[in-house]
């Protein structure tokens, strides 16, 4: 057994290990919020702003955390080869997709593609209130296109935690919350 592992007793269920590290918790549902926030601050300009700027202070954080955090934060733990991911996704549709303690390579790249995403959205909405690009239908477009795919994408992120939830018998929004997994692979 993994040292890091906590023994549990018969009512506490199986042995966990830590696997999410706090700044990588606090960093996703900070991201949820501030995203939740600027989309839903209907007629709240200023409310709006902000949130799309803590977005992009919090993309910053998280690309900075990806190349020193914690081993399950770094992006060399979670960004799979094409070939990694492809492997991955056969075995997704036959029903066999290996368990992975960190993000498994669906998710690693979901993850990529929402941080991209969301630093476009924030992005092109910060260019929005400068002198250059204030009044910009090009601008305007962009931040709007970028919001509806960003929100898109959530909705795979969803879609593959829930699968992956019950494919694997975790519960992952737990595991987001506590930081702890299932030892066991």
């Amino acid at each position: 057994m993994p040292t890091a592992a906590v023994a549990a007793g018969p009512r506490e269920g199986p042995a966990t290990v830590r696997v999410w590290d706090p700044l990588v918790r606090i960093f996703h549902w900070s991201l949820v919020a501030c995203f939740l926030t600027a989309w839903f601050a209907d007629g709240g300009e200023r409310v709006h702003d902000t949130a799309g700027y803590v977005v992009l202070g919090l993309v910053g954080f998280r690309l900075w955390w990806g190349l020193i955090g914690t081993r399950h934060a770094r992006f060399t733990d979670f960004v799979p080869t094409p070939s990694g991911l492809l492997a991955y996704l056969r075995e997704l549709a036959t029903g066999g997709a290996r368990r992975h303690l960190g993000h498994n390579p669906a998710g690693g790249v979901m993850i990529v593609a929402l941080l991209a995403m969301v630093a476009l959205t924030a992005g092109s909405g910060a260019l929005l209130v400068t002198d250059r690009f204030w009044g910009s239908d090009w601008v305007e477009a962009l931040h709007r296109g970028a919001a509806w795919l960003t929100l898109a994408l959530i909705g795979c992120h969803v879609t593959g935690v829930v699968v992956s939830s019950l494919l694997h018998r975790e519960n992952l929004v737990l595991a987001m919350l506590t930081g702890r997994k299932r030892a066991e692979a």
